[in-house]
């Protein structure tokens, strides 16, 4: 028997993939932004989310539909199912959602981070999809690995360490 070698995905900014076991889905330097985890333990599928806005409604340019959570949370969840999963066995983590923009006080940006974590909470919810962890707020920014045969992430802070959701 030979080990089957794990592959990393990287997700970028506004992006979402979904991958089956043995794989880890990545995503770096999570500020405002909120990284969305979905999993389902028995199949080992999982996808992730990197997502920039609230909402699609509130701006002009909606072509890319993994930047809003709206959107992006949806249409994860419809690749996971066309790819095998079970809609009844689907967990969610959340990581991000940061204030990194301390020097706008009075500006929307200003709490770009806590609005972004707002609407995955209530999406998540309208799909009925069980937030089980979460790691959000603050002031520092996240990088995430998602292990699609333990289902464990990862969370790499710069001033916080690593913790294990």
């Amino acid at each position: 028997m030979s080990m089957m070698e794990t592959k990393e995905i990287h997700i970028g900014i506004a992006d979402m993939k979904v991958s089956k076991a043995p794989a880890v889905l990545s995503s770096l330097g999570i500020g405002s932004c909120v990284g969305i985890i979905l999993y389902d333990r028995e199949s080992k599928i999982g996808g992730m989310a990197h997502i920039m806005l609230p909402d699609q409604n509130q701006v002009k340019n909606r072509t890319n539909r993994a930047k809003f959570a709206n959107t992006a949370i949806p249409d994860l969840l419809q690749k996971m199912l066309d790819d095998g999963a079970d809609k009844v066995m689907i967990k969610a983590k959340i990581m991000g959602g940061a204030h990194m923009f301390k020097f706008m006080k009075d500006s929307p940006i200003s709490s770009i981070g806590k609005r972004n974590v707002e609407e995955v909470k209530k999406v998540l919810k309208e799909l009925r999809i069980t937030l089980l962890k979460e790691d959000t707020g603050g002031d520092y920014g996240r990088s995430l690995f998602f292990d699609l045969d333990t289902g464990k992430v990862k969370v790499r802070t710069t001033t916080h360490g690593v913790q294990e959701l």
